[in-house]
């Protein structure tokens, strides 16, 4: 079978579907990964991490090609959406693929249009979030949310199966009618995690024993990794952040992360701007491992996610998270076992839960181990990986929405 992975960039591909292409072919089946072009450095450790450890049955090695299509990930010019539609349906005519997996929005609506219409015969798209088009907070976006619901419900009437990764979403794309009666809904554990190249690794120093560490000169690291996207929560990890430097001057609180353009997009000057010499920008990176080993604590306050890759990262390397109580976070973090919820965009309540582990340091390596013990359990890229396939491979009856396969 030749497969389509197609993704909205080739970093992201190289983060989250490489164990994934890794067990199509181990399977013995052909994948075309399809991203824009621009990133040699991500593209070469697609075709790296995506090589199986043996040759499928037969002693073939299935091959893998990477493929580029024109896309504006965050703009909304049609013409432009017109030609990356344009351009998918070539390639899926040329090529003719059997199946196509598809994630991130815009690639799952185009994506899973321009198949439909080459009669790619197996589509499949991931939702790994709901993403800009429904915070629904202003009449502009409540205007992209019309369209982009109606783009949806086009674009998934032909799919054989959609993969949610949390309830939340699932609920929201049931309430704004976007799923059919026949539509096949699969739940799946996000992208999944590798636990054996992200393993535990050793905590900075801590106080502990007999020797009594006042709170204010304790040194606690907070990390948050996530794109510079206003929805990750940033603003109110600034403010967060600045009133707790005030009272623990010694604690620190990085953000690591991409610069972003385009709709909800936070730029490096405003970052600066918020954090004052409270925060501490590190830029971006292809390995997020040094900066999490650094760090005690991970933190995302974002408004929405599909399944947090950051989180799941920090868990399987032992680190406790602090998240909001949303979509996506909620699912991987039980509040007081792995780590700490706070409230919505309440900078007072997430400024609460990290100042749990500056007053609670001990807390620091129990919750960890809790986070990794869950990260081996359900989280682990391969077992994910494998569901995910045995979803789209094994027959099943269809199912009504809402329903699992699991």
């Amino acid at each position: 079978m030749k497969i389509v992975v197609l993704g909205n960039q080739a970093r992201a591909v190289a983060n989250f579907w490489t164990v994934l292409m890794r067990h199509m072919r181990a399977g013995g089946h052909d994948v075309i990964c399809m991203v824009p072009a621009g990133d040699p450095a991500a593209e070469a450790r697609i075709l790296a991490a995506s090589k199986p450890e043996l040759p499928a049955e037969g002693g073939r090695m299935p091959s893998l090609r990477i493929l580029h299509y024109p896309l504006d990930r965050k703009g909304l010019n049609p013409f432009r959406d017109m030609a990356t539609f344009a351009a998918l349906y070539r390639i899926f005519r040329e090529e003719q693929p059997d199946l196509l997996f598809a994630s991130t929005i815009k690639p799952v609506i185009y994506g899973c249009m321009a198949a439909r219409l080459a009669r790619v015969p197996h589509i499949y798209a991931t939702i790994t979030g709901l993403g800009y088009a429904f915070e629904a907070d202003s009449r502009f976006k409540r205007w992209i949310n019309r369209l982009s619901v109606f783009l949806y419900r086009q674009a998934l009437a032909g799919a054989r199966g959609i993969f949610f990764q949390n309830r939340d979403d699932l609920r929201t794309f049931q309430a704004s009618g976007i799923l059919g009666p026949s539509s096949r809904v699969l739940m799946v554990r996000g992208t999944g995690v590798d636990t054996h190249h992200f393993a535990v690794t050793k905590l900075p120093p801590l106080p502990k024993g007999k020797k009594k560490v006042a709170p204010e000169k304790r040194e606690i690291v907070f990390l948050l990794v996530g794109r510079l996207l206003e929805a990750k929560g940033l603003r109110e990890y600034a403010m967060a952040a600045r009133q707790l430097k005030a009272r623990y001057p010694r604690c620190r609180f990085q953000l690591l992360g991409p610069e972003e353009q385009g709709l909800g997009s936070v730029s490096l000057e405003t970052v600066r701007q918020w954090a004052g010499d409270s925060l501490e920008y590190l830029g971006a990176t292809s390995d997020v491992r040094p900066y999490v080993t650094a760090a005690h604590v991970l933190v995302l306050p974002s408004w929405h996610e599909g399944s947090p890759t950051s989180i799941m990262e920090g868990m399987s390397m032992g680190r406790p998270a602090v998240v909001t109580d949303a979509p996506g976070c909620r699912e991987l973090v039980t509040d007081g076992v792995n780590g700490r919820l706070c409230r919505l965009r309440d900078p007072q309540s997430l400024a609460a839960a990290m100042e749990h582990f500056i007053l609670h340091p001990e807390d620091i390596a129990r919750m960890g181990a809790q986070g990794r013990e869950l990260a081996c359990r359900e989280l682990d890229a391969d077992i994910v990986s494998r569901r995910i396939l045995d979803d789209m491979f094994v027959p099943q009856a269809p199912a009504q929405p809402g329903a699992s396969a699991r």
